[in-house]
């Protein structure tokens, strides 16, 4: 059930959302959200949402918190993306020490982290932590960041030091002051221009143990059900964020029509032509349901995490299947949008160029691959999926 807090939030965002969309070309030129806008969502509550009320935030559900993501990516692509990120700093954090976690917002509610989960770093023990070097792709909003972090592969006397099971290497996350992290300017892609996801690197820098923590296998030191199973609950905000992407592309393509649109050597107007007509209809349709299995799923989670939450793990497979559906229908219906406006919409300045960009670019993630099908089949045959490794 919906807090006050968690509609005032998302009535924050949907009144902002014009505004982002106008200033969508200058956050893709910027590769970064402008620091005003940015102020502007930290006023909105946007990077407190999911942080408990006894440390300033509002302890927004998961459902809400995915209606304000896919708010925000309708608007720009990147914009939905970075503050998916950001928002879910309280999570990253809560694998701290509880006193270290209370440490971390002893200054206010809208603490930001970044960084990256695939393990690209080497964590050699030291007295009292550990010695880390390393470079990490992909961190999202690092140049606004106030903590920046990178998975670790754990050294011990030069090689890997394995896992319980002995099959793989232990993991850890090392956090860092961002003023500590050295950002590498990388950001040069097709797509999600807007997010700053730069490379972040770390050179013998000493990480405190209590600094570190593990992503896929650490405890939560906050109670709650925002707490439980933090990495479906960033699944399925992904998942938002692209069916977020794929509505705005079916807006923009609807505007386009009704401004009359008409391709060239066409007979009709395209608002006119019945095979448009049935394409995009087949793609909204499409992004409904989308949408509708997200919505479902995440509130089936969501009482999971309040009721049982030893089921939630179990929901895995399921999950990470349905991002990967989700993904290939949000870009078949930016396609969709993409093919039926004509020469006009490949030029930068087309508002559809840019959701076909961002969704292909989002649709590379790990997270969204074809293989957690896989996943999900494997689960249902009653086989180990080994999800969490």
């Amino acid at each position: 059930m919906r807090n006050e807090d968690a509609a005032k939030v998302l009535q924050a965002v949907r009144d902002l959302a014009p505004t982002i969309s106008s200033r969508s070309a200058e956050i893709e030129e910027a590769r970064r959200l402008p620091a005003d806008l940015l102020g502007q969502l930290k006023a909105a509550g946007c990077f407190r949402m999911f942080l408990p009320r006894s440390h300033g935030g509002h302890e927004v559900d998961l459902r809400t918190g995915m209606d304000v993501l896919e708010t925000l990516a309708r608007a720009d692509g990147a914009t939905g993306w970075t503050v998916m990120i950001g928002s879910e700093s309280p999570h990253l954090f809560a694998l701290l020490s509880r006193e270290r976690f209370d440490a971390v917002y002893s200054g206010g509610p809208d603490v930001i982290i970044g960084g990256g989960f695939n393990a690209q770093g080497e964590a050699h023990a030291a007295e009292g932590g550990y010695r880390v070097t390393g470079r990490w792709s992909f961190a999202s909003g690092c140049e606004h960041a106030s903590w920046l972090f990178g998975n670790c592969v754990l050294m011990d006397g030069g090689r890997p030091r394995m896992g319980p099971a002995g099959d793989v290497p232990e993991l850890r996350g090392m956090l860092f002051p961002a003023s500590e992290v050295r950002i590498m300017d990388t950001w040069s892609v097709l797509g999600l221009r807007g997010t700053g996801s730069h490379d972040i690197m770390i050179e013998g820098a000493f990480c405190p143990a209590a600094n570190s923590f593990d992503i896929f296998q650490g405890q939560p030191s906050i109670a709650g059900p925002g707490f439980v199973a933090p990495v479906l609950h960033f699944v399925l905000h992904m998942g938002a964020v692209a069916v977020g992407i794929a509505q705005g592309a079916l807006d923009d393509v609807v505007t386009l029509a009704r401004s009359g649109k008409k391709r060239l050597y066409a007979r009709a107007e395209l608002a006119e032509s019945p095979v448009f007509q049935v394409h995009l209809g087949r793609a909204e349709t499409s992004v409904r349901a989308a949408r509708a299995l997200l919505r479902d799923t995440g509130d089936e989670l969501w009482d999971a995490c309040v009721n049982n939450p030893a089921a939630a793990a179990a929901m895995a497979p399921r999950i990470s299947g349905a991002l990967a559906w989700v993904t290939e229908v949000a870009s078949r219906a930016v396609d969709t949008c993409y093919q039926a406006g004509g020469g006009g919409v490949a030029r930068n300045a087309s508002p559809v160029q840019r959701r076909f960009r961002d969704i292909h670019t989002f649709s590379q993630h790990a997270a969204a691959a074809e293989g957690w099908f896989g996943q999900a089949g494997a689960a249902l045959l009653g086989h180990a999926t080994g999800f969490w490794t």
